[in-house]
């Protein structure tokens, strides 16, 4: 089978199977071979290790991956992608490719099945509607990761990596820092792609800490606050957290903010993950 990384050949499968791109899958195949050598390297992807491989497409990345890794684990949604990949990938006996949605997968069990529990590796290309519902099931349900390699929307992926005060800088940013350190390590032009999206994209390699950064009582707390924190953007801290149902009164929050020598006005892009913590453990009772 041609590789895919290139447009002359992804042109050819798609027309032997009279492939049509859905919109509501947000389908952008890349077909530029340094990227995806590129992703293969930042990903350190070895022979020791499984990769999960969320939206395969029609095999372009994971030509790539299994030519890299131990096994792979492709989890597409679209059944009309299936019977191509059955084809391109047809010369790999260690790839297995699910008709799945990555959101109701158990990625735990496959870990524990063919990683004997250890961590796996993620990498993605990934449709620009679903990243953070993505990214977010797989850091909150903890399964065993040791690094998330993904394309996305550039804008997203600086939301990641940002710090206090930014305009990019919300729940995401502080889940994403909370369990792992995030680091842009390529832009990618439209034209990288087919069809074009409207937007640059963005691959970020996000490294699952062993232990997140700060220490909190509870965890689902934490996040409960930060994000009841960025909802309602232009609300002060007080307002916003006294009306998001955490039980928690104004008096309570005011208080708390006086014992980190933070004033009641100050609003939640204006905290660090160490001050929302340090939050977090004060209000948590």
């Amino acid at each position: 089978m041609p590789t895919l990384g290139n447009p002359t050949n992804t042109i050819a499968v798609l027309q032997k199977y009279n492939f049509n791109f859905q919109k509501k899958y947000g389908q952008n195949f890349l077909i530029d071979t340094h990227i995806l050598e590129k992703i293969i390297k930042e990903s350190a992807i070895t022979k020791d290790d499984l990769v999960l491989e969320i939206g395969p497409g029609i095999g372009t990345m994971t030509q790539y991956l299994a030519e890299n890794a131990r096994e792979v684990v492709a989890v597409e949604i679209d059944k009309n992608l299936i019977p191509i990949l059955r084809d391109t990938l047809s010369a790999y006996d260690n790839v297995t490719v699910l008709n799945e949605d990555i959101l109701k997968v158990n990625i735990s069990k496959i870990a524990e099945e063919k990683n004997q529990g250890k961590p796996i590796k993620v990498v993605a290309n990934l449709p620009y509607y679903i990243t953070t519902p993505i990214i977010m099931g797989l850091f909150e349900s903890h399964v065993p990761l040791d690094s998330i390699t993904i394309m996305v929307q550039k804008e997203v992926a600086d939301r990641m990596q940002v710090g206090p005060g930014t305009k990019d800088y919300g729940a995401l940013s502080l889940a994403v820092q909370y369990y792992a350190k995030p680091e842009i390590v390529a832009n990618v032009p439209p034209n990288c792609f087919m069809p074009k999206p409207k937007v640059g994209s963005a691959v970020i390699k996000l490294s699952r800490y062993e232990n997140p950064p700060v220490s909190v009582k509870k965890e689902a707390f934490l996040f409960a606050l930060i994000r009841a924190s960025f909802n309602q953007r232009r609300k002060t801290l007080v307002n916003g957290l006294a009306n998001a149902g955490l039980g928690i009164t104004k008096e309570q929050i005011t208080e708390a903010l006086e014992k980190m020598n933070l004033s009641p006005s100050v609003r939640g892009e204006a905290l660090t993950l160490e001050q929302f913590a340090e939050l977090s453990n004060i209000l948590y009772l």
